[in-house]
Protein backbone atom coordinates (compact mmCIF):
# COMPACT_ATOMS: atom_id res chain seq x y z
CA UNK A 1 0.00 0.00 0.00
CA UNK A 2 0.76 3.44 -0.28
CA UNK A 3 0.84 4.65 3.43
CA UNK A 4 0.99 8.40 4.96
CA UNK A 5 2.45 8.03 8.48
CA UNK A 6 0.89 11.52 9.79
CA UNK A 7 3.04 12.58 12.90
CA UNK A 8 6.04 9.96 11.16
CA UNK A 9 8.65 12.05 12.72
CA UNK A 10 7.84 11.07 16.36
CA UNK A 11 8.78 8.21 18.26
CA UNK A 12 5.53 6.19 17.59
CA UNK A 13 5.15 7.32 14.18
CA UNK A 14 8.40 7.08 13.22
CA UNK A 15 9.16 3.84 14.81
CA UNK A 16 5.56 2.96 12.52
CA UNK A 17 7.34 4.66 9.09
CA UNK A 18 10.55 2.46 8.99
CA UNK A 19 8.34 -0.99 9.72
CA UNK A 20 5.92 -0.02 7.02
CA UNK A 21 8.41 0.89 5.00
CA UNK A 22 10.49 -2.49 5.48
CA UNK A 23 7.76 -4.76 5.10
CA UNK A 24 6.99 -3.73 1.28
CA UNK A 25 4.35 -0.46 1.48
CA UNK A 26 5.50 2.80 0.06
CA UNK A 27 5.50 5.07 3.32
CA UNK A 28 5.65 8.94 3.48
CA UNK A 29 5.14 10.92 6.52
CA UNK A 30 3.66 14.34 7.54
CA UNK A 31 3.36 16.89 9.88
CA UNK A 32 4.09 20.00 10.98
CA UNK A 33 8.38 19.71 11.13
CA UNK A 34 10.70 17.38 8.86
CA UNK A 35 12.90 14.91 10.03
CA UNK A 36 16.75 15.86 10.10
CA UNK A 37 18.00 15.20 7.25
CA UNK A 38 20.15 12.16 6.52
CA UNK A 39 18.36 9.98 9.18
CA UNK A 40 16.57 7.33 7.90
CA UNK A 41 13.19 9.00 8.51
CA UNK A 42 14.62 12.00 6.21
CA UNK A 43 15.07 9.84 3.85
CA UNK A 44 11.01 9.17 3.52
CA UNK A 45 9.27 11.76 1.47
CA UNK A 46 7.73 14.05 3.28
CA UNK A 47 4.06 16.15 3.73
CA UNK A 48 3.99 19.06 5.59
CA UNK A 49 0.27 18.85 7.89
CA UNK A 50 -1.01 21.03 10.67
CA UNK A 51 -3.91 19.03 11.61
CA UNK A 52 -5.22 21.67 14.15
CA UNK A 53 -5.11 24.15 12.04
CA UNK A 54 -5.94 22.34 8.94
CA UNK A 55 -3.54 23.99 6.96
CA UNK A 56 -2.22 20.92 4.00
CA UNK A 57 -2.94 20.43 0.56
CA UNK A 58 -6.01 18.25 0.82
CA UNK A 59 -5.59 16.95 -2.45
CA UNK A 60 -2.25 15.92 -1.82
CA UNK A 61 -4.16 12.94 0.67
CA UNK A 62 -5.65 11.08 -1.98
CA UNK A 63 -2.63 9.49 -3.67
CA UNK A 64 -2.55 7.49 -0.45
CA UNK A 65 -4.05 4.18 -0.26
CA UNK A 66 -4.17 4.17 3.54
CA UNK A 67 -3.66 6.57 6.83
CA UNK A 68 -1.83 5.95 10.22
CA UNK A 69 -2.74 8.91 12.40
CA UNK A 70 0.30 9.24 15.35
CA UNK A 71 -0.26 13.23 16.02
CA UNK A 72 -2.41 12.42 18.72
CA UNK A 73 -1.72 15.30 21.37
CA UNK A 74 -1.17 14.63 24.62
CA UNK A 75 0.53 15.91 28.16
CA UNK A 76 3.71 16.96 26.32
CA UNK A 77 1.66 18.82 23.27
CA UNK A 78 -0.23 20.88 26.00
CA UNK A 79 0.82 24.76 25.46
CA UNK A 80 0.75 26.46 29.12
CA UNK A 81 -2.35 28.80 28.75
CA UNK A 82 -4.20 25.84 26.38
CA UNK A 83 -6.11 24.74 29.21
CA UNK A 84 -8.66 21.35 29.16
CA UNK A 85 -10.11 23.94 25.35
CA UNK A 86 -6.53 22.51 24.01
CA UNK A 87 -7.65 19.10 24.53
CA UNK A 88 -11.15 19.83 22.78
CA UNK A 89 -9.51 21.75 19.85
CA UNK A 90 -7.00 19.49 18.61
CA UNK A 91 -8.25 15.26 20.02
CA UNK A 92 -11.90 15.72 19.85
CA UNK A 93 -12.60 18.23 17.21
CA UNK A 94 -9.03 17.99 15.26
CA UNK A 95 -8.85 14.44 14.97
CA UNK A 96 -11.90 13.14 13.67
CA UNK A 97 -12.18 16.49 11.45
CA UNK A 98 -8.62 15.81 9.68
CA UNK A 99 -10.06 11.76 9.12
CA UNK A 100 -13.18 13.71 7.41
CA UNK A 101 -10.66 15.12 4.81
CA UNK A 102 -8.92 12.14 3.98
CA UNK A 103 -12.44 10.69 3.69
CA UNK A 104 -13.56 12.79 0.97
CA UNK A 105 -9.55 12.64 -0.47
CA UNK A 106 -10.23 9.25 -1.33
CA UNK A 107 -7.83 7.24 1.24
CA UNK A 108 -9.70 3.53 2.11
CA UNK A 109 -7.91 2.55 5.12
CA UNK A 110 -7.08 4.75 8.10
CA UNK A 111 -5.30 4.08 11.92
CA UNK A 112 -5.61 6.47 14.93
CA UNK A 113 -3.22 5.38 16.79
CA UNK A 114 -4.83 6.34 20.35
CA UNK A 115 -4.58 6.02 24.39
CA UNK A 116 -5.62 3.12 26.62
CA UNK A 117 -7.10 5.36 29.25
CA UNK A 118 -10.81 5.61 27.83
CA UNK A 119 -11.14 1.52 27.77
CA UNK A 120 -8.23 0.39 30.42
CA UNK A 121 -10.02 3.44 33.18
CA UNK A 122 -13.14 4.53 31.71
CA UNK A 123 -13.99 6.33 35.40
CA UNK A 124 -11.74 9.08 33.86
CA UNK A 125 -13.61 10.53 30.79
CA UNK A 126 -16.31 11.96 33.46
CA UNK A 127 -13.20 13.66 35.48
CA UNK A 128 -10.23 14.24 32.96
CA UNK A 129 -10.29 16.74 29.79
CA UNK A 130 -7.38 15.07 28.36
CA UNK A 131 -8.93 11.14 28.42
CA UNK A 132 -12.14 12.21 27.63
CA UNK A 133 -11.12 13.90 24.34
CA UNK A 134 -9.54 11.05 23.36
CA UNK A 135 -13.03 8.98 23.63
CA UNK A 136 -14.51 11.67 21.67
CA UNK A 137 -11.46 11.75 18.84
CA UNK A 138 -11.90 7.57 18.77
CA UNK A 139 -16.18 8.04 18.46
CA UNK A 140 -15.41 10.71 15.74
CA UNK A 141 -13.25 8.25 13.56
CA UNK A 142 -16.00 5.23 14.32
CA UNK A 143 -18.62 7.31 13.38
CA UNK A 144 -17.08 8.39 9.74
CA UNK A 145 -15.77 4.31 8.97
CA UNK A 146 -17.81 2.01 6.14
CA UNK A 147 -17.16 0.29 3.74
CA UNK A 148 -15.46 2.78 1.56
CA UNK A 149 -13.04 3.86 4.61
CA UNK A 150 -11.96 0.90 6.90
CA UNK A 151 -11.14 3.54 9.99
CA UNK A 152 -10.32 2.11 12.92
CA UNK A 153 -8.73 3.36 16.63
CA UNK A 154 -5.94 1.19 17.87
CA UNK A 155 -5.39 2.03 21.76
CA UNK A 156 -1.85 2.25 22.94
CA UNK A 157 -0.87 2.67 27.11
CA UNK A 158 2.76 4.00 27.95
CA UNK A 159 4.79 3.04 25.06
CA UNK A 160 8.80 2.40 25.00
CA UNK A 161 11.32 2.38 22.32
CA UNK A 162 13.76 4.12 19.71
CA UNK A 163 14.03 5.01 16.05
CA UNK A 164 17.38 4.69 14.40
CA UNK A 165 18.46 8.28 13.46
CA UNK A 166 16.02 10.22 16.31
CA UNK A 167 16.61 11.31 19.80
CA UNK A 168 13.88 10.67 22.49
CA UNK A 169 14.79 13.25 25.03
CA UNK A 170 12.70 11.40 27.58
CA UNK A 171 14.46 8.32 26.97
CA UNK A 172 17.84 10.10 26.50
CA UNK A 173 17.41 11.21 30.28
CA UNK A 174 16.10 7.57 31.32
CA UNK A 175 19.01 6.85 30.45
CA UNK A 176 21.31 9.50 31.46
CA UNK A 177 19.27 9.09 35.28
CA UNK A 178 19.97 5.01 35.29
CA UNK A 179 23.38 5.93 34.62
CA UNK A 180 23.52 8.20 38.13
CA UNK A 181 24.51 11.19 36.18
CA UNK A 182 21.85 13.31 37.58
CA UNK A 183 23.55 13.24 40.80
CA UNK A 184 22.29 14.78 43.91
CA UNK A 185 18.76 14.03 42.13
CA UNK A 186 17.39 10.90 44.49
CA UNK A 187 16.94 7.87 42.59
CA UNK A 188 13.90 6.01 43.36
CA UNK A 189 10.79 5.05 41.70
CA UNK A 190 6.83 5.98 42.49
CA UNK A 191 4.78 3.19 43.71
CA UNK A 192 2.24 1.70 41.38
CA UNK A 193 2.27 0.77 37.75
CA UNK A 194 0.64 0.15 34.40
CA UNK A 195 0.90 -1.46 30.94
CA UNK A 196 3.43 -0.80 28.77
CA UNK A 197 4.27 -1.64 24.97
CA UNK A 198 7.09 -1.02 23.02
CA UNK A 199 6.98 0.65 19.61
CA UNK A 200 8.23 -2.02 17.61
CA UNK A 201 4.93 -3.83 19.03
CA UNK A 202 3.00 -1.46 18.39
CA UNK A 203 3.92 -0.81 14.53
CA UNK A 204 3.32 -4.82 14.06
CA UNK A 205 -0.36 -4.14 16.01
CA UNK A 206 -0.61 -0.97 13.33
CA UNK A 207 -0.03 -3.23 10.02
CA UNK A 208 -2.30 -5.50 11.35
CA UNK A 209 -4.75 -2.95 11.57
CA UNK A 210 -4.37 -2.06 8.12
CA UNK A 211 -4.33 -5.28 6.78
CA UNK A 212 -7.30 -7.16 8.77
CA UNK A 213 -9.03 -4.48 11.10
CA UNK A 214 -12.64 -3.77 10.85
CA UNK A 215 -14.40 -0.66 10.15
CA UNK A 216 -15.31 1.48 13.44
CA UNK A 217 -13.53 -0.57 15.97
CA UNK A 218 -11.41 0.12 18.59
CA UNK A 219 -8.96 -1.98 19.48
CA UNK A 220 -7.09 -2.26 22.98
CA UNK A 221 -3.58 -3.11 22.84
CA UNK A 222 -0.56 -3.88 25.37
CA UNK A 223 1.99 -6.00 26.16
CA UNK A 224 3.02 -5.83 29.86
CA UNK A 225 2.09 -5.00 33.15
CA UNK A 226 4.82 -3.50 34.99
CA UNK A 227 5.40 -1.62 38.31
CA UNK A 228 7.11 1.29 38.39
CA UNK A 229 9.83 -0.26 39.83
CA UNK A 230 10.36 -3.19 37.54
CA UNK A 231 10.21 -0.30 34.71
CA UNK A 232 13.12 2.12 36.01
CA UNK A 233 14.76 -0.85 37.32
CA UNK A 234 14.72 -1.93 33.22
CA UNK A 235 16.77 1.04 32.65
CA UNK A 236 19.18 0.64 35.50
CA UNK A 237 19.66 -3.57 34.63
CA UNK A 238 20.66 -2.24 31.37
CA UNK A 239 23.83 -0.52 32.70
CA UNK A 240 24.99 -3.08 35.06
CA UNK A 241 22.51 -1.06 38.04
CA UNK A 242 20.29 -2.77 40.73
CA UNK A 243 16.62 -1.15 40.96
CA UNK A 244 15.97 1.70 42.67
CA UNK A 245 13.61 1.80 45.59
CA UNK A 246 10.10 2.75 45.94
CA UNK A 247 8.94 6.53 47.20
CA UNK A 248 5.74 7.44 48.02
CA UNK A 249 6.50 10.71 46.33
CA UNK A 250 6.94 12.83 43.11
CA UNK A 251 8.87 11.66 40.78
CA UNK A 252 11.39 13.91 39.23
CA UNK A 253 11.27 11.95 35.51
CA UNK A 254 7.51 10.58 35.73
CA UNK A 255 5.89 13.24 37.67
CA UNK A 256 2.23 13.00 39.42
CA UNK A 257 0.69 14.70 35.95
CA UNK A 258 1.51 12.46 33.85
CA UNK A 259 -0.11 9.38 35.36
CA UNK A 260 -3.55 10.14 35.28
CA UNK A 261 -4.53 6.83 37.24
CA UNK A 262 -3.13 8.38 40.72
CA UNK A 263 0.35 7.85 42.30
CA UNK A 264 0.36 4.32 43.98
CA UNK A 265 -2.50 3.00 42.23
CA UNK A 266 -2.52 0.20 39.11
CA UNK A 267 -3.53 0.30 35.63
CA UNK A 268 -2.76 -3.27 35.15
CA UNK A 269 -4.71 -4.85 32.08
CA UNK A 270 -4.81 -7.91 29.77
CA UNK A 271 -5.23 -7.53 26.08
CA UNK A 272 -7.99 -9.71 24.53
CA UNK A 273 -6.30 -12.70 22.99
CA UNK A 274 -8.99 -12.19 20.22
CA UNK A 275 -7.39 -8.63 19.69
CA UNK A 276 -3.91 -9.46 20.17
CA UNK A 277 -4.06 -12.55 17.47
CA UNK A 278 -6.17 -10.06 14.78
CA UNK A 279 -3.58 -7.71 14.94
CA UNK A 280 -0.73 -10.12 15.10
CA UNK A 281 1.97 -7.90 17.32
CA UNK A 282 4.67 -9.48 19.11
CA UNK A 283 4.49 -9.73 23.26
CA UNK A 284 7.22 -9.51 25.96
CA UNK A 285 8.51 -6.57 24.10
CA UNK A 286 8.93 -3.72 26.68
CA UNK A 287 12.48 -5.02 28.36
CA UNK A 288 14.05 -5.79 24.98
CA UNK A 289 12.89 -2.37 23.79
CA UNK A 290 14.49 -0.50 26.93
CA UNK A 291 17.87 -2.38 26.49
CA UNK A 292 17.39 -1.55 22.74
CA UNK A 293 16.89 2.39 24.05
CA UNK A 294 20.05 2.40 26.60
CA UNK A 295 21.79 0.98 23.89
CA UNK A 296 21.30 4.09 21.75
CA UNK A 297 21.70 6.90 24.33
CA UNK A 298 24.46 4.99 26.95
CA UNK A 299 27.66 7.58 27.62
Amino acid sequence: MKILVVGGAGMIGGRTALYLQGRGHEVAIAGRNAPAAGTPLGRLPFLRVDYVAMDFDRAALGAFDALVFAAGNDVRHQPQDGGDAYWHEANSVGVPRFFEAARAAGVRKAVNIGSFYPQAAPELVATNAYVRSRKVSDEGVAALAGDDFVAMSINAPFVVGSVPGLVVPMFAAYTQYAEGRFAPMPEFAPPGGTNFISTQSLAEAVEGGLERGAAGASYLVGDKNMSFQDYFGAFFAAVGRDAPPVRDEEHPMLPDGAIFFGRGNNLFYETDPQVATLLGYRRNDVVPAIREIVAQYRS
